[in-house]
């Protein structure tokens, strides 16, 4: 057994005493030069005490005499360290708990990608139906106010929407025919709400709670109102589905989940980055194939032109959901367009509107 000298002070006079401290299988052993056990103390009770750096300085917890040890000799006192659980003058364990702080956070992290990627996704689908009309309503409010934010970078404010003013109200009396038309066709809890921006781009889409964004670039592309609302009813499609309640749920989910992660508990900025999911981001495939199936069914039942969504869609290059540019020759697009003529009736159509209608919509805008 190794051994060592050191000094002693019993905690009961002020008295030192010259020992040796043998290191035994399970405890500290501390004699006088006659061989008489002052103290054992076992390894896991010692802790250390505030000493210089060439000292180590060893008290025993819990212990309500303040009997002490010191060794000077480093040799022995790193032999002592060793065997100490609470004693880390080496910085073993201080090494061993950062490596498991460490690795608990590699751990959490992988745990909250793997969330973020599978159970996210899921939760979202398995939510989205389940959420009162009214729920969804508000959650589409919520994201529609940094919408117009976003969307409307001129910072023009109530000019941004077209329809108000007093020249353009025949067009929004238009454009409100046509959603009702679509509306009675489609058999919807509640009632949609649209909205034309002054925005270039060839676009349109839907929010959660049934708001329905149609840019003026789409109106002023379009050649016949049944065209217009083809992309109507394709969005009317993806309220249906609850594709926008769907990706919201999902975006603000992952803002959270990545919030934790980085510090921020209250998930901050979830409806921010939910928004700008909806805005930039486009639906899956299979999402924009069932909206267009709903879409040519919903024309149908409504008695107008399927075919009208397909002639849109094949000329503003692709589908109408944020950041979908694809180019008229891409097969994606032909195809889109193919599948949506099968779903074309041989009855007769109305139009959507009349030419005086269509004029005027056209010039909702304007002004």
């Amino acid at each position: 057994m190794q051994s060592g000298a050191g000094i002693f002070f019993d905690g009961k006079t002020s008295a030192r005493h010259d020992v040796t401290v043998t290191l035994g299988a399970g405890s500290l052993v501390i004699s006088d030069h006659a061989g008489n056990v002052l103290a054992n103390w076992p390894y896991d009770d010692l802790m250390p005490l505030a000493a210089p750096d060439n000292v180590l300085r060893v008290g025993r917890r819990g212990n309500d005499v303040l009997e002490r040890l010191e060794i000077f000799d480093p040799t022995f006192a790193h032999a002592v360290d060793v065997q100490a659980v609470h004693i880390d003058r080496t910085g073993t364990i201080q090494r061993h708990q950062r490596g498991k702080v460490i690795g608990w956070t590699m751990a959490a992290t992988v745990s909250l990608l793997l969330t973020a990627y599978f159970g996210i996704p899921a939760l979202a689908q398995r939510i989205a139906p389940l959420l009162p009309v009214a729920i969804e309503r508000k959650l589409g409010d919520a994201v529609d106010m940094q919408m117009r934010s976003m969307l409307d970078t001129g910072k023009t404010g109530a000019a941004f929407e077209c329809g108000k003013a007093e020249s353009q109200k025949a067009g929004r009396a238009a454009l409100d025919k046509m959603i009702r038309r679509l509306e009675g066709a489609a058999g919807l809890p509640g009632p949609l709400r649209s909205t034309v921006v002054r925005k270039d781009d060839a676009n349109a889409f839907a929010l959660p709670g049934g708001q329905i964004y149609i840019f003026r670039g789409l109106i002023d592309k379009a050649e016949t109102a049944d065209e217009v609302a083809g992309v109507v009813a394709h969005e009317i499609g993806h309220v249906v589905h609850l594709d926008g309640t769907k990706a919201v749920l999902q975006a603000g989910g992952l803002s959270f989940l990545f919030g934790m992660l980085l510090g921020d508990f209250v998930g901050g900025g979830a409806v921010v980055i939910a928004t700008r999911t909806v805005l930039q981001s486009s639906y899956s495939r299979d999402a924009e194939t069932a909206a267009d199936a709903y879409a040519a069914g919903l024309m149908n039942k409504a008695g107008g032109n399927v075919r009208a969504l397909g002639t849109m869609l094949a000329r503003i290059g692709g589908a109408t959901e944020p950041g979908m540019k694809i180019l008229l020759d891409h097969p994606e697009t032909k195809a889109r367009v193919a599948a949506i003529e099968k779903f074309a009736s041989a009855k007769s159509t109305t139009p959507f509107l009349d030419a005086k209608e269509w004029a005027a919509l056209k010039r909702i805008c304007a002004g």
